[in-house]
């Protein structure tokens, strides 16, 4: 996992801190009335609240999405710079070297590889590049490390989302909780209301 400042970063719209790729962090809920005064506040601050439990959850899973895709891709990567690095190793051999290679899933040919200093990379939508040998372990190893810190970033992200989301559901829980405790001291109320209002009328 990359070593990155876990300090937060206040974007430039506005003062909201957010983590190093920007997304926000959640506000820490220590004192209930500071988001609500009064009970009408509580379900649009409830409201709220789940709102951005649900953008985190969003991200999270696009995220999870994204991670998939590296960790299918690196190896991928990983294996060409390989391929590549051996052949940049025998470009100067004179006798070519026979090798098996996959036509489709289940069909596989045999082909003789002469000595090479080009290769054809697919950079993906259909497309194919020559490269001189150098150029392409330099274009791979670029890639690879490229792959590598988005798959760590993406790593740290998710565990950022994951803090955010308990730090949301917590504040959830204590606006609920201190909606519970104002209904049990209105109804304190209310009962005491009751009993003077009796009492005046004995």
């Amino acid at each position: 996992m990359a070593t990155t400042d876990k300090s937060p970063a206040t974007s430039a719209k506005d003062a909201t801190p957010t983590n190093p790729r920007g997304i926000p962090y959640a506000p820490f809920v220590d004192n209930v009335e500071d988001y609500v005064a009064t009970r009408q506040d509580v379900e649009p601050t409830l409201r709220s609240f789940q709102e951005m439990i649900s953008k985190y959850q969003f991200m999270e899973m696009n995220l999870q999405r994204r991670m998939g895709g590296l960790k299918d891709k690196i190896p991928d990567i990983q294996k060409t710079l390989e391929t590549v690095q051996f052949l940049k190793l025998r470009k100067d051999e004179i006798e070519p070297i026979e090798s098996t290679f996959e036509l489709n899933e289940t069909l596989y040919a045999r082909a003789n590889i002469p000595p090479t200093d080009e290769v054809y990379i697919w950079l993906g939508a259909n497309v194919m590049l020559s490269y001189p040998v150098d150029e392409a372990e330099t274009l791979l190893s670029s890639k690879l490390s490229t792959a590598k810190t988005s798959l760590s970033n993406c790593e740290e992200d998710l565990d950022f989302l994951r803090e955010q989301i308990t730090t949301m559901e917590v504040a959830i829980a204590r606006v609920y909780n201190w909606e519970v405790v104002q209904k049990r001291k209105d109804k304190v109320t209310e009962e005491e209301e009751k009993k003077q209002s009796k009492d005046s009328e004995q």
